[in-house]
């Protein structure tokens, strides 16, 4: 495959702290190295194989928002510039890693939704309710809500994030923290959701993630990515049926075709599922950056 996807990170002398879905973390000391992979999970399982150019197009839709929220939230970005350190890696390292400050994340999930899609809906159509916050009779499913609704959700060490109330958020990361992530997280999700409209992109919902530095809330990880968000093409939009997106839709469509149980180490993608996954999650960033991407 073209753009052999890049799977694994490993630079020798530097301690690496975690290995998530997608992103390796390194101790520099005092700061952090964030490297985004082309891994990619579906149904909470890390396929064999990943998406060409991924970790490039997440960090660098990160940048952009980072960028687009500074005047609105405090965020861990430290100037890109390698140290001396991680230059030997430096080929690997561009465009898809992130020199960030040492916070302390939240413990929970800060999720908004603009609009009823997936959990959201299961649950509406069981109880007329999103994470026990009572909405309207007679929404469908991807109807826009009445107003954007914050609702947060454990962090799952591994399987599924379970949603959960405000009132429970509370008591897990403190009310008066939580309080301010409700507050910044809807402020930002009202901000991204008037750009992206006017890109042509509706943004059904979204997770942030927030940490504490020198005792202030801080907006950390990835931001308004497709790995985070749902991103609908507006002109295509219509309510009362699932949506095409901008992310992995190809590969969950795939798995759900080749009738995959959702468990165990996942399964070898089809070149062509990944290629188009690659397109779609480019094309994402060109629509709401403006900006031609750069291999």
């Amino acid at each position: 495959m073209a753009n052999e996807p890049l799977l694994q990170v490993d630079l020798p002398g530097l301690p690496k702290l975690k290995s998530g879905k997608v992103r390796e973390i390194f101790d520099l000391g005092d700061r952090l190295l964030m490297v985004a992979t082309d891994r990619i999970s579906a149904f909470d399982c890390i396929l064999p194989n990943g998406i060409p150019r991924k970790g490039e197009v997440l960090t660098q839709i990160s940048y952009f928002w980072f960028d687009r929220f500074a005047p609105l939230a405090p965020n861990h970005l430290l100037p890109p510039s390698l140290p001396a350190a991680l230059q030997p890696w430096a080929a690997t390292l561009a465009r898809r890693s992130m020199i960030v400050k040492k916070a302390q994340p939240l413990p929970i999930e800060c999720v908004v939704r603009g609009y009823l899609a997936g959990s959201g809906w299961k649950e509406y159509r069981q109880q007329q309710t999103v994470c026990g916050l009572p909405l309207p009779p007679g929404l469908r499913e991807s109807s826009e809500l009445p107003e954007p609704i914050f609702t947060p959700a454990t962090k799952a060490e591994s399987g599924h994030d379970e949603n959960i109330s405000f009132e429970r958020a509370a008591q897990i990361a403190g009310p008066e923290i939580a309080a301010q992530a409700r507050a910044l997280s809807l402020k930002l999700y009202a901000d991204a959701r008037a750009y992206a409209r006017q890109r042509g992109i509706l943004i059904a919902d979204t997770k942030f993630e927030f940490g504490l530095y020198d005792g202030r809330l801080i907006l950390i990880d990835e931001v308004l990515t497709p790995d985070s968000s749902r991103f609908w093409p507006a002109d295509e939009y219509q309510a009362g049926r699932d949506q095409e997106s901008f992310d992995k839709q190809f590969v969950r469509n795939y798995l759900e075709s080749i009738h995959f149980d959702k468990s165990g180490p996942g399964v070898e993608l089809p070149e062509d599922i990944a290629v188009r996954t690659s397109q779609k999650y480019i094309e994402a960033y060109e629509q709401l950056t403006g900006r031609k991407f750069q291999a």
